[in-house]
């Protein structure tokens, strides 16, 4: 059975910090492509990030130079670490893992930015 599980998500001020992560299992993980969407009420999931299995990242330009993506094979875990955190940056932040047609989902986890 594959498992997706996010952790991290928190109440932040503006301009702070947070790191989420995300185990998988029941995948085999060096072979997925790990992303991060989010979801802020009433709008559209959309991608954040996403680092291939070779370790190559890709941004949206809402977070280009704030968030950085990274991964950790051995412990079959991606990492998101966000810095500079806006008001805008508010949402359900979820885990996604895709390889040809497989394309998993974690439950997501709240980061809220305000003062």
């Amino acid at each position: 059975q594959v498992q997706l599980v996010e952790s991290g998500g928190n109440l932040v001020q503006p301009g702070g910090s947070l790191r989420l992560s995300c185990v998988a299992s029941g995948i085999k993980f060096d072979t997925y492509i790990m992303g991060w969407y989010r979801q802020a009420p009433g709008k559209q999931r959309e991608l954040v990030a996403y680092i291939t299995a070779r370790s190559n990242p890709y941004y949206s330009d809402s977070v280009k130079d704030r968030f950085t993506i990274s991964r950790d094979n051995a412990k079959n875990t991606t990492y998101l670490q966000m810095s500079t955190l806006k008001p805008e940056d508010t949402a359900i932040y979820y885990c996604n893992a895709r390889f040809i047609r497989d394309n998993f989902w974690g439950q997501g986890t709240q980061v809220t930015v305000s003062s």
